[in-house]
This record gives C-alpha cells, sequence and structure tokens, in this order.
C-alpha cells in the first residue's frame, strides 16, 4: 500500500501550495535548494507543481504527476498555467522561435513533455506559452502507445544520469517510467514504490518463458524492462547507458552490487491506461 509519509512524497507541512507549470525544456528537481545538491528527479515541459517555500532561486515542489517533492529552479517556472491538449512523441525535438525550421530554436524537449498547442501553421504547431514544434513530432494527448518495451527501445545507447526522466539522460525508473508513461500507464518515481505498487507479481518469472516482453524485473534498488522471455533493456550505471543484454548475465554481474532480483511484476496496459493509481491517491 501506499505510504504517503515517505518524505519523498511528503511536501512541508502547515504550507499553502501555489500551483505553477515547467516552462522550459525539463527542470531538475534537487534534494536542496542548491545547484550541487543532488538530483532526485526531473519535471518534464508543461508538468505542473505546486510550489511551497522559495530560497536562493529555488522553489520548494511536489509535482502534480508523482508527488515527488524536491527543489527546482524557479526561473524554470511559470506562474501562468496553460491547459495542455498535446504530447511530444519524438525522442526529442525542438521548440522554435518562429514556425520556420531555420528559426533560433528556444528549448529542447523530450518524449512525454505535455505541450499547450493553440494553432498551426504549415507544419508547425504554436505552443501557448512561446515556441513551435514540428507536427511530425507532436500528438494529441489521448493518443497512447501499446508496447512499452518498443518505446523503452527508443532511448537505446541514452546517457545514464541519476534522477534524469529524459532523453538526453536518465535512470533505470526514468526508463520504465517513461515507456510506460507513453502508453497511457502512471508509474511511481523509484523503484521500490514501482515493485511494490504496480501491475501484479509475476510468480513463475524464473521459470524458463516465465517473462514475456514488457514485464519489470527488480533488484533491491534498480529495475529493468523485458524485451522478450531473455533480454533485459534498462539504464544502468555499469553500461552508464540505456543497454539491451541477457538477463542471466545482467543478473550475474547486478548480484554483485545489489543482490539477486527481488522479482518481476507484470502491467496490464488495457486495464491501467488513464486509470488514477491508488498511489497517487490520498
Amino acid at each position: 500500500m501506499p505510504e504517503f509519509n515517505d518524505k519523498r512524497l511528503s511536501p512541508p507541512q502547515g504550507l499553502s501550495g501555489e500551483p505553477m507549470q515547467v516552462g522550459v525544456g525539463a527542470v531538475a528537481v534537487h534534494d536542496a535548494p542548491r545547484a550541487d545538491a543532488e538530483m532526485v528527479t526531473q519535471a518534464l515541459h508543461g508538468e505542473t507543481l505546486s510550489v511551497f517555500e522559495r530560497e536562493g532561486g529555488y522553489a520548494h515542489v511536489q509535482l502534480h504527476r508523482d508527488r515527488y517533492v524536491g527543489w527546482a529552479r524557479i526561473d524554470a517556472l511559470s506562474a501562468a498555467i496553460y491547459e495542455t491538449n498535446h504530447k511530444v512523441i519524438a525522442l526529442r525535438t525542438y521548440a522554435y522561435s518562429e514556425p520556420d525550421l531555420k528559426s533560433a530554436p528556444l528549448f529542447m524537449v523530450s518524449l512525454g513533455s505535455k505541450l499547450s498547442v493553440i494553432g498551426q501553421e504549415g507544419r508547425f504547431l504554436q505552443l501557448a506559452g512561446g515556441g513551435w514544434l514540428p507536427e511530425q513530432h507532436v500528438a494529441e494527448a489521448g493518443i497512447f502507445e501499446d508496447d512499452a518495451a518498443s518505446v523503452a527501445e527508443r532511448f537505446l545507447h541514452a546517457p545514464y544520469l541519476w534522477g534524469g526522466c529524459e532523453s538526453l539522460g536518465l535512470d533505470c525508473t526514468g526508463l520504465t517510467r517513461a515507456a510506460y508513461l507513453a502508453c497511457g500507464v502512471l508509474l511511481p518515481r523509484d523503484s521500490d514504490m514501482q515493485f511494490g505498487w504496480c501491475g501484479e507479481a509475476v510468480e513463475d518469472w524464473q521459470a524458463p518463458d516465465g517473462l514475456k516482453r514488457g514485464d519489470l524485473v527488480f533488484w533491491k534498488g534498480h529495475v529493468g524492462i523485458m524485451l522478450d522471455s531473455s533480454t533485459l533493456l534498462h539504464a544502468n550505471a555499469w553500461h552508464m547507458a540505456v543497454a539491451a543484454e541477457p538477463l542471466s548475465g545482467a543478473v550475474q554481474r547486478i548480484a554483485k552490487i545489489y543482490g539477486e532480483p527481488i522479482g518481476a511484476r507484470r502491467i496490464d496496459i488495457s486495464s491501467l491506461r488513464e486509470v488514477e493509481p491508488d498511489w497517487l491517491k490520498g
């Protein structure tokens, strides 16, 4: 069951949050109001959050997406909140200053970023907060993928980045979350939460052919997604990238750091798509 008193999900007590929205391509969320503090997650363009307090150019925030709490740069946030109706479906793309591919890029957005599209000129879509995106890289918010493993494969060779959630760098749960989010299923941020709160346990996962494409295999502190019954795709610090490898080899190597896998989970996309998960309620 969700534990909302987890410090990762607990906003400051006694303070009222001010709603704001990410106006840049992505903003780092740190565990302290300093640029050199650990990045615990990222908020992508168009995501909303609550701001509770400010300190030294940083805001103490809670993301509406997954309840995660941390400190983000104030100058990356917008008090004007635009209703989002589209999303980025390319691995990454640019928001241009004009509806012209030769115009100056304003910022880069990654897969899953939320967009408020208010108009179109030629093959470019206009954003409410400024900028134009190529229509080939955008879809309506209600259009979803059906294969989370296929989405995850697009990130192959992306660099590993602790706390990262975008195509320029991401960690193990940033990858699995992005893959299932593209399919309309919201996963929590960290591996212990994904293991404890999402999908159903695969009881026979160690048996031959016990795993299926899209299953999540967990260690204490790590997770990867299966491409088939024997191939694991995961963002990992050994390769410092998103890599695909035989599950058996990954188990042998990772055991030296995290021990043996603790289990596997199977997520039924068709039944969970666009359903508010229990771990987000409260």
